[in-house]
């Protein structure tokens, strides 16, 4: 069995960390928001989900104009991520200002649940307008990249098989990198970073500071929300296959992920992404193995929300995050 599991490991660690990347920057979304707000925008997954749709949207225009032909892949790829980028992060705004902006001084639970109601207005807008156009809301996305790189590491140990990489899979995690990484220097290395962090530590100070508080909220709204519609771009391209509903399981993943490194904080979200889509890859690609059989690869969703539990039991704070007192 160890045999096994170990000639498969290569594969799983290379899909693994394409699902990862993926989580971890839909996971930034739920930590940012929650530094400034303290509140779990729900509605996050949507804005994933929207992201996806906008971005093969733009797809099927390019395609119907020609341009695919004539512009090199990586660049159109690069213009729809950037297109629904500004969709999304629009769209985040409009949230915000919309639907918890009114709610900012209300309890907790509202803003819960109107974050849940604007994630369910989502999914059937998209729904509906998928079926408008479509005829069906489930879409087929052309890939954009269909080549795979094979790794011969059988000739390297005979430990491993030989396994292959998606030329997508690769052009993931590049962007994936370039996002983390740039939100992390944008965060610590610039003016509204400081800003964000100074309204995330205390709001009420930050504007004695002449921080305008409403400005870098929205901010943060903007950029979690165009992260969140990049990554949508990127899972399309993976997977091929969209649909409203996908936001609403991948985003659990990606706020278990937030929750697993600890929520608010940005590194600590970009960590627990990639645990939870290695484990995830390893669980689809072993758990009939290792159950004997009793359990299939469909139960692989079930260690992300283990995960969580075990979580929020012995260190409810996160891997990285750091306990905070309730103020009296």
């Amino acid at each position: 069995m160890f045999a096994t599991i170990l000639q498969s490991l290569p594969q799983v660690l290379i899909d693994g960390l394409a699902l990862g990347a993926i989580y971890a920057v839909v996971a930034l979304g739920y930590t940012m928001v929650y530094g400034i707000l303290e509140l779990i925008n729900f509605a996050h997954g949507e804005i994933f989900m929207t992201g996806a749709f906008v971005g093969t949207a733009v797809l099927f225009l390019f395609q119907g104009f020609g341009l695919l032909g004539g512009l090199p892949a990586w660049l159109s790829y690069v213009l729809i991520i950037f297109v629904a980028m500004m969709v999304t992060g629009a769209l985040g705004v409009g949230i915000e200002r919309v639907a918890y902006r009114p709610l900012r001084k209300a309890p907790k639970l509202i803003s819960l649940i109107s974050a849940f109601g604007v994630s369910f207005v989502l999914q059937d807008l998209i729904r509906f307008i998928a079926e408008l156009k479509t005829g069906n809301f489930i879409v087929s996305t052309p890939s954009l990249f269909d080549g795979r790189i094979d790794l011969p590491l059988s000739s390297v140990s005979g430990a491993f098989t030989d396994t292959s990489i998606k030329t997508n899979t690769i052009f993931i995690l590049i962007i994936a990198v370039l996002l983390m990484v740039g939100l992390d220097l944008f965060v610590n290395r610039t003016k509204w970073g400081v800003a964000m962090r100074a309204v995330a530590q205390d709001r009420e100070t930050a504007s004695l500071m002449s921080i305008n508080v409403n400005k870098v909220i929205v901010l943060t709204f903007f950029i979690g929300s165009a992260l969140g519609g990049s990554t949508g771009v990127l899972f399309a391209q993976q997977y091929g296959t969209i649909d409203p509903y996908i936001g609403f399981i991948l985003g659990m993943k990606a706020f278990t992920a937030a929750v697993l490194g600890g929520i608010g904080n940005i590194r600590g979200a970009m960590f627990g992404g990639i645990v939870i889509g290695v484990l995830e890859m390893f669980a689809s690609a072993n758990l009939g193995l290792l159950t004997d059989g009793n359990f299939g690869a469909e139960y692989k969703d079930v260690f992300a929300f283990m995960i969580l539990i075990i979580v929020l039991i012995f260190k409810p704070e996160g891997l990285f995050g750091k306990a905070v007192k309730e103020k009296v």
